[in-house]
């Protein structure tokens, strides 16, 4: 049964949404751990290299912490799948370099593409908010199986600019940004968490709910849920554009 949404923006997560948390647990993850020592002792001096460094140590505590203690800081948020923005930043920097090399290419569940494209003919506006850098999202949608996406972009969004995702005050910082109606930005995402926030800052919410990702097994809550994008249809009363 296709889910209808009247709707002039849609904003995207990633992980477990457009595309598999096992890609980014299993390929991203290990490359950017593989590459955290280089970055750290040869990159150092890079602003923000350093500003990340600054923040880890301010978060752990120690102020005097080597690129030694800092790696192995990295390696342990890395396990832990933590949300921290420097480590964030500090893996976008090495993903976006590794997309482009072509050493990295990144993963759309095989419905997504095809309806964003659609939405995009239509009118909606198409948004991504994502934990991971606005660097490392930005170098994730170029650098696709299909090509380079981000044409299809309006705006990325991350931690850094928003906010945290289960907070409703990122989700309004967001509509200030985009110049949307609440009530006309439809949030996409696999958990329930960040779709209550959405909701509370009045978007429209779909749970994306795929067979074999981390949250599938998690309660929806309140919010309808989908199993493919192909099951959506999102049209947009053309307000925004």
């Amino acid at each position: 049964m296709s889910r209808q949404f009247d709707a002039d923006c849609v904003v995207l997560d990633i992980e477990g949404t457009t595309s598999a948390t096992g890609f980014v647990v299993d390929v991203l993850y290990p490359y950017a751990r593989a590459r955290f020592r280089t970055l750290l002792n040869d990159r150092a001096g890079e602003p923000d290299v350093r500003h990340a460094v600054d923040r880890i140590r301010e978060e752990i505590g120690e102020p005097d912490a080597d690129s030694a203690r800092i790696e192995h800081v990295l390696g342990d948020w890395s396990d832990e799948d933590r949300k921290a923005p420097p480590l964030k930043k500090l893996q976008g920097i090495i993903w976006s370099e590794g997309f482009a090399k072509g050493e990295l290419v990144s993963h759309f569940y095989d419905d997504v593409v095809p309806a964003l494209r659609g939405w995009h003919a239509r009118g909606v506006r198409l948004f991504v908010y994502s934990s991971g850098s606005v660097s490392a999202q930005r170098a994730w949608f170029a650098h696709s199986p299909h090509g380079d996406l981000l044409p299809l972009i309006d705006g990325l969004y991350d931690t850094e600019n928003a906010g945290p995702k289960q907070s409703p005050d990122s989700y309004r910082a967001i509509s200030r940004s985009i110049g949307a109606p609440p009530g006309r930005t439809l949030f996409l995402s696999d958990r329930a968490a960040e779709l209550d926030a959405a909701g509370s800052a009045r978007w429209q919410t779909l749970r994306i709910r795929r067979a074999g990702e981390p949250y599938y097994v998690q309660d929806t809550g309140q919010h309808p849920e989908a199993m493919s994008f192909a099951d959506l249809d999102v049209t947009s009363a053309g307000s925004i554009r």
